[in-house]
């Protein structure tokens, strides 16, 4: 894949290419061509690291209304740090494109995680000076929020105290937690968890441990609070 393929593929065109290849361009390699006048992309990955953070804290405001600033907080946090913009940069093969010094190839530089998350910050901010914040919603549209959307980053919510405060702010009284339920052998084990509001059950969830099945609970009852107060 060239620059070229990778435009088409993003369907993206930029209007100055050099700052496309500015974004895959590796400090060692612009250490090994000193004749021309190349640049590395460690500015335009400052750049990206806080258009990222914007597009991430939109898309976070306007699709989850009931989630508290600290919960928002947590969700970007995992979804702008160093593995999970490295699995953005694989998914679009953003390794084959980089250029770097032949030492930093030969040790394995193309596949190294702070590298990947680098070259792909950079990207976003190329993409923001090439085309503006509009074309980097676009993009993102199409190869980060859905990740969200179906889940990928769940692990850094604290869905319980998400409930608990809007429990709280409902004046609904206390939220409950009970297990329920404790099925299989000791090495596999897995709890069912009912969170109770009012005496009443809001929500049952299953985990391999009590606290997962809580989580899962109380994720079932934040579904429920969405679709009774939408």
């Amino acid at each position: 894949m060239d620059f070229r393929q990778l435009q088409q593929k993003l369907q993206v065109t930029f209007n100055d290419e050099s700052i496309l290849r500015q974004a895959f361009t590796h400090s060692s390699y612009v250490n090994e061509h000193r004749k021309k006048v190349f640049e590395d992309n460690e500015r335009l990955e400052y750049l990206g690291d806080a258009v990222l953070e914007l597009g991430i804290s939109q898309y976070l405001y306007r699709s989850y209304p009931k989630m508290a600033e600290g919960e928002m907080t947590k969700l970007r946090a995992a979804i702008v740090c160093e593995p999970s913009l490295v699995s953005f940069a694989i998914d679009l093969q953003f390794g084959e494109l980089i250029l770097l010094g032949k030492g930093e190839e030969m040790t394995g530089g193309r596949n190294r995680p702070a590298l990947l998350a680098d070259v792909f910050e950079a990207f976003i901010g190329a993409l923001y000076l090439d085309q503006g914040f509009d074309v980097v919603l676009t993009f993102l549209e199409k190869y980060v929020y859905p990740k969200i959307s179906k889940g990928a980053f769940s692990h850094a919510m604290d869905y319980k105290s998400q409930l608990q405060e809007i429990v709280q702010s409902n004046k609904d009284g206390n939220v409950e937690y009970v297990i329920v339920n404790e099925k299989g052998p000791a090495h596999n084990r897995e709890f069912v968890a009912q969170v109770m509001i009012k005496q009443q059950t809001a929500g049952i969830g299953y985990g391999r441990t009590k606290k997962e099945a809580e989580q899962r609970a109380a994720k079932k009852a934040l579904d429920q609070f969405g679709n009774d107060h939408s």
